[in-house]
């Protein structure tokens, strides 16, 4: 690797020290479905955040509540404190596409209908309230 890059690449990793963050990773639904649940907790309180996770409808909520306690319990063990309430906030949470299985179904006269199997990612990023003001 030459200089420039492993600069670029420490600084990188200097700024994600002091970003709390969990990813999901090759979650086997659509990124469209993920980001039906993802739309409504974005920017809010986290326990608020918490509290719709927990309540709607939807199968991918419970892996984005998951992954949601996974980044609250990271900023805790960064910042050696547990986490009160008010104090964090979904600073940004987005979805990106995985890899797509791709699988094919028999249909007639011979033919065969391709079926996506769509997976995603999501990432999610925790920060204070009064740090983002500051």
């Amino acid at each position: 690797m030459g200089v420039r890059k492993r600069e670029a690449a420490d600084a990188m990793k200097q700024a994600r020290k002091s970003e709390y963050f969990a990813k999901l990773r090759n979650v086997p639904s659509s990124p469209r479905k993920m980001r039906l649940v993802v739309d409504m907790v974005r920017g809010q309180e986290v326990f608020k955040a918490l509290g719709i996770l927990k309540f709607s409808n939807k199968e991918a909520s419970r892996k984005v509540e998951k992954l949601l306690r996974s980044a609250i319990a990271n900023w805790e063990q960064k910042n050696e404190r547990k986490a009160e309430a008010g104090e964090l906030y979904v600073k940004t949470i987005f979805v990106d596409c995985a890899p797509m299985l791709k699988r094919l179904r028999p249909a007639p006269q011979g033919r065969g209908y391709r079926i996506r199997k769509r997976s995603n990612h999501v990432t999610v990023f925790v920060d204070t309230i009064n740090n983002d003001k500051a």
